[in-house]
């Protein structure tokens, strides 16, 4: 396979230029991500996702973060549903269906086909500033698994994919990766005694897994964030967990946590020799020939291992249905229906806040 199939790349704004066309054109990806930069209504996103697949000689991935509550990228024209904070609350697995399959079925009408969702970080620091607040899924891990499982299981009856994150254990961060490097002292059996039961419980139903950019120092010794660490991706996550079959991507390697530490292509040459297969530039991808550079030079097993799991994904994958009003109509009413029996009368903002800087989505 060519190593152009391991980027994951921005895209500006709502309408792609000429440079950009023209990039992702001699590129071919392996797919996009979008971001709330991207959508004005839901006709132009559908028009930009065919665009991009047009231009893709294999069908690409399209990824968005659709997670719930404020982080909703398509808040622009559908309502966001309930936070996972606010619906897990409800103790009521059927509404936490609702927001799945409402989620999947609008995603899958925008020609979207990979959600970066659901967070399976237990929520033990509920206080923290480290860009999680209201969207865990539990404080224990029983909880995260009930809730999680029940929300990634209706996205993905609409052929969605569905990417499991922030491994191995993004909510111990005291602070935010997209700004500083977290620390977490804890080992790999701290870890499986709590915050990796989440994954390996519902591993069957997971398609993906998106690697945090924490460092955990007693598990990687050299200093190297979770997100490049070839101790947690490879000998944790695969060889002792056994997600051999499973992508694993990376977190966006803009965020300050890498960049502060590391270039982007020297982050996503360590993030696949460490055993990844996509790595994100979600805002400086016009850039994406040197990092494409960077990864001329991996051996063709580990590009093997990486095209029969990218390949595996994306059978899954199926042509989007044409657009209809009526169904975004019909969606949106859902979505607005499942607020009000969650949240009552609020029709404002969550209340977990505003909604994240671009930056800061993930």
């Amino acid at each position: 396979m060519s190593p152009n199939q391991l980027l994951l790349l921005g895209v500006n704004g709502p309408e792609l230029t000429r440079e950009e066309g023209a990039l992702y054109r001699e590129l071919q990806p392996g797919g996009f991500v979008l971001f709330t930069r991207n959508l004005v209504n839901a006709r132009q996103t559908r028009q930009l996702t065919d665009e991009l697949r047009a231009l893709c000689r294999t069908p690409p991935f399209i990824a968005i973060d659709n997670e719930g509550g404020r982080v909703w990228r398509t808040a622009p024209f559908a309502p966001a549903p309930p936070s996972p904070e606010q619906l897990r609350r409800t103790g009521d697995a059927a509404l936490i269906a609702r927001a799945g399959w409402a989620t999947g079925r609008l995603l899958d009408l925008l020609g979207i086909n990979f959600n970066l969702a659901p967070v399976l970080d237990i929520d033990h620091l509920p206080g923290a500033s480290n860009a999680l607040r209201g969207r865990c899924w539990g404080e224990s891990d029983q909880e995260v698994i009930s809730n999680a499982g029940v929300f990634n299981r209706w996205q993905r009856r609409q052929r969605i994919l569905g990417c499991a994150k922030h491994f191995p254990a993004g909510g111990r961060a005291a602070n935010d990766p997209h700004h500083d490097l977290p620390v977490v002292e804890m080992d790999t059996d701290e870890l499986q005694r709590s915050d990796l039961i989440p994954y390996t419980a519902l591993m069957p139903e997971l398609d993906a897994i998106m690697i945090s950019h924490l460092h955990f120092p007693r598990i990687d010794a050299d200093g190297l964030p979770a997100s490049l660490s070839r101790n947690i991706i490879q000998g944790l996550l695969r060889d002792r967990l056994g997600f051999d079959e499973h992508l694993v991507l990376t977190d966006d390697l803009d965020m300050g946590a890498i960049q502060q530490g590391y270039g982007t292509p020297e982050a996503a040459r360590l993030a696949i020799e460490a055993g990844g297969d996509l790595v994100l530039l979600c805002h400086e991808f016009m850039n994406a020939r040197q990092t494409l550079a960077a990864l001329q030079e991996l051996p063709g097993p580990v590009l093997h291992d990486i095209d029969i799991r990218i390949e595996k994904a994306r059978k899954r994958l199926r042509i989007p249905p044409g657009f209809s009003e009526v169904t975004l109509t019909e969606i949106a009413g859902d979505l607005t229906k499942l607020r009000k029996d969650v949240l009552g009368e609020e029709s404002g903002p969550d209340a977990d806040g505003p909604p994240q800087s671009p930056v800061e989505d993930y």
